[in-house]
């Protein structure tokens, strides 16, 4: 164990016009590896990992001026961008309008 408590960086979207609004839906990014749904068996392959689901981990103790690729990898996520919705494991918005 490194740490007693385990902080995680959740991405998310909303296609809600108004993303202030009390009443907008938003949904989260699932990725490969890291931790998220309890009800989903852990990712296991050793002797590698998933590097984005790692460096996911490492972003939680800092903030995000501290990790600037987080803001560009948000942005492409929202932009809908193949390449980085490649590296998830569930896109919340495949098949509608970008988010």
């Amino acid at each position: 164990s490194i740490t007693k408590e385990r902080t995680e960086v959740i991405l998310q979207g909303t296609s809600s016009l108004d993303p202030n609004d009390p009443a907008a839906v938003w949904e989260e990014f699932d990725f490969k590896c890291k931790p998220g749904d309890l009800k989903r068996r852990p990712c296991f392959i050793s002797p590698y990992h998933y590097r984005l689901d790692w460096l996911m981990w490492f972003a939680a103790f800092q903030t995000y001026e501290q990790n600037e690729w987080i803001i560009h990898l948000a942005g492409k996520l929202l932009a809908q961008e193949e390449e980085a919705l490649s590296l998830m494991a569930r896109n919340p918005f495949a098949g509608r309008e970008a988010p």
